[in-house]
């Protein structure tokens, strides 16, 4: 048998409306030879039975030992892969060459982990829309100043995890600190536009609230004197909304958003200065590539234009 390029490890509870639609497109990739590792902490639908319609191997993890970290750490000990791809159980590839986007990143020696790009789904949050596009632009950066990167499409060398595996305490940004990590190490991140995933993310504003609290905690266990002050809190929630009220007014829909905004935008910031009264201050470089909107002249207004046809889903 051939060799895998890489390895997919795939983190996933109660999956079962997603799950097959990401492995159907991952099989319509033009990279072909993939081991394909399905964590699964647990489920209680059909999320395991879905996954074996597909070459999937399962690897369990019990729910109460489920950390972000620990879950990879599981799967990346079963790959035999030298690249390993994270991809969310609730995402799926636009293009099939999404993998092979996603993993040609390393053909440069330097590059220690790459991530692509990343846009919502019909029923995600106006808001959520307006972080995706300030986070994964259009335009692909082969080596980038900061650690920003999402493991819900990314991709990693495997030896140097075996160097210094994924934090298993924190409570989120499990990849900020491993990129934070590689950097210190001298390897490159590499932002890659054209690898595209769609990530469905349907919260609550009560999940909404938690995952960012979450995701404070752990930006502050990985950057201790870092502060997020009620200053802070305020001033990013008004800027933030008012940026959205302009997005969504230019694309015809603030009627139906506006009130969604300031439900999405008030928990995206309290859930963080929340976070940050529990666990010290960011950089500059990564609170701006967090939490400041974009200036609107540099947000392309169309999505980047590609000569291959997207996958066609069931």
């Amino acid at each position: 048998m051939t060799p895998p390029r890489c390895s997919i490890i795939i983190r996933a509870f109660n999956e079962e409306k997603h799950i097959g639609r990401l492995l159907q497109g991952i099989l319509e990739q033009s990279v072909r030879e993939v081991q394909i590792i399905l964590v699964d902490s647990g489920s209680t639908d059909g999320t395991r039975k879905v996954a074996g319609n597909y070459p999937v191997e399962i690897v369990e993890i019990a729910p109460e030992a489920f950390t972000f970290g620990r879950s990879l750490n599981m799967g990346i000990a079963h790959a035999i892969a030298p690249l390993v791809v994270m991809a969310s159980a609730h995402v799926y590839p636009v293009y099939p060459d999404w993998l092979e986007r996603l993993v040609d990143a390393f053909e440069e020696d330097t590059v220690g982990l790459a991530y692509g790009k990343q846009r919502g789904a019909a029923t995600t949050h106006f808001s959520e829309h307006q972080i995706f596009q300030h986070w994964y632009p259009e335009v692909s950066t082969t080596r980038q100043t900061h650690p920003f990167c999402n493991n819900a499409n990314a991709a990693i060398r495997r030896e140097l995890w075996e160097k210094h595996p994924y934090d298993e305490t924190l409570p989120g940004l499990e990849d900020l600190e491993w990129g934070k990590w590689v950097q210190e190490q001298g390897y490159g991140i590499s932002y890659v536009a054209e690898a595209e995933v769609i990530h469905v993310h349907n919260e609550s504003l009560a999940g909404i609230y938690n995952r960012y609290k979450r995701e404070a905690m752990a930006f502050k266990r990985i950057y201790p004197h870092e502060t997020f002050k009620a200053r802070d809190l305020f001033q990013l929630f008004f800027q933030n909304t008012a940026s959205d009220w302009k997005a969504a007014r230019q694309a015809g829909n603030l009627f139906a958003n506006w009130r969604k905004i300031i439900g999405f935008r008030w928990r995206q910031f309290y859930g963080t200065y929340q976070g940050y009264r529990q666990s010290g201050p960011l950089t500059w470089q990564l609170k701006k590539a967090f939490y400041y909107p974009r200036d609107p002249a540099l947000v392309s207004k169309q999505p980047g234009r590609r000569d291959v046809d997207p996958i066609q889903y069931n």
